[in-house]
């Protein structure tokens, strides 16, 4: 059986974050593909932990855009 979750990938300096949205799992890789690889070993980990009942699963499509606000005086 498998589960489809939803992972969000931010650049920090000189790391790749990945989070998963659904269960608040966080990892990190040099590269965009160590960040996804080490955060799918850290989602397996965290199912083996704490068990796969009752698991949020991805709802759907996500869209995530940048924006910017003004701010100060």
């Amino acid at each position: 059986m498998t589960k489809k979750f939803t992972a969000v990938i931010t650049r920090e300096e000189n790391w790749y974050v990945a989070h998963c949205v659904e269960l608040g799992v966080v990892s990190q890789g040099k590269t965009i593909e160590e960040a996804q690889a080490n955060l799918k070993e850290a989602v397996e980990l965290y199912l083996e932990s704490f068990g796969e009942e009752d698991l949020p699963e991805s709802t759907g499509e996500m869209m995530l855009y940048p924006f910017e606000v003004a701010v100060g005086g």
